[in-house]
């Protein structure tokens, strides 16, 4: 009886991350588009714009990586916050006091960091596929 519960209740958690996960590829793809149309209105193409088409591709990137291996690196993530804190940085740079790009700029370092030490502990230290921790 617990078993059929289980599977069940990971039959709907199942079906509520695949639907989550498709509304944020639509309103991703939604977003994408309403920016290219925003570009094409204006006749020009700034690094801002670039810089937020290309957060849009990360996160379908990051959404086809989840379902071709059914897990998530914790690193795209941590990409995507680069790339936005770039982007922060090029937008507002001329208003920005120099206390909040060097705040900025630190949080960029420190996400640069911690991907940098996820990649040497993953190729250091890899773990088993299975999950099993090797005790």
């Amino acid at each position: 009886m617990i078993q059929q519960h289980n599977r069940f209740a990971l039959r709907v958690l199942h079906w509520v991350e695949n639907f989550g996960l498709g509304i944020i590829l639509l309103v991703t793809l939604v977003a994408g588009f309403q920016e290219l149309r925003i570009m094409v209105d204006a006749g020009t193409v700034t690094l801002t714009d670039l810089l937020l088409l290309f957060l849009y591709l990360e996160i379908v990137t990051m959404l086809g990586l989840y379902y071709k291996q059914g897990k998530l690196p914790v690193r795209y993530p941590i990409y995507i916050a680069i790339v936005a804190l770039a982007r922060y940085i090029v937008l507002g740079m001329k208003e920005m006091d120099e206390w909040r790009l060097l705040g900025v700029a630190a949080a960029v370092l420190m996400l640069t960091l911690a991907v940098l030490a996820l990649r040497y502990g993953h190729t250091r230290f890899p773990y088993r596929e299975d999950g099993a921790d090797g005790e």
